[in-house]
């Protein structure tokens, strides 16, 4: 990945748990990293990060009744969102890696043995 990808991506993320919001910039942070999450939102930003696609209105009225504003539970899930996205990007990244190097190895060219 170029540094200007790494560097716009680290730019994003600043922007999304630092900037400007109805959340704490703290409670996004958490949300990001799915780490010490306020009460609040720990279930709703917990079931992002493992099963997405099961949220349903019920979630989102739960979090509601916790005292959580719709721009709050917005922003909450975007980071939270971000944050499991990134954490999949670094482990499929980490996997290329290590599977080049094991090619390099085995190989022992410097090369991946494929195409040129």
């Amino acid at each position: 990945m170029s540094d200007a990808v790494v560097r716009l991506r680290k730019a994003a993320v600043e922007r999304a748990v630092r900037g400007a919001g109805k959340s704490s910039a703290e409670m996004r942070r958490a949300a990001f990293d799915n780490a010490n999450v306020p009460a609040a939102a720990a279930a709703l930003v917990d079931k992002i990060a493992r099963a997405a696609w099961t949220i349903g209105d019920d979630d989102i009225a739960a979090a509601r009744a916790a005292g959580l504003s719709e721009d709050e539970i917005f922003e909450i899930t975007a980071c939270a969102a971000y944050g499991q996205a990134t954490r999949q990007l670094e482990a499929g990244l980490a996997a290329l890696a290590a599977a080049t190097a094991a090619a390099t190895a085995a190989t022992g060219t410097g090369k991946t043995g494929g195409p040129t």
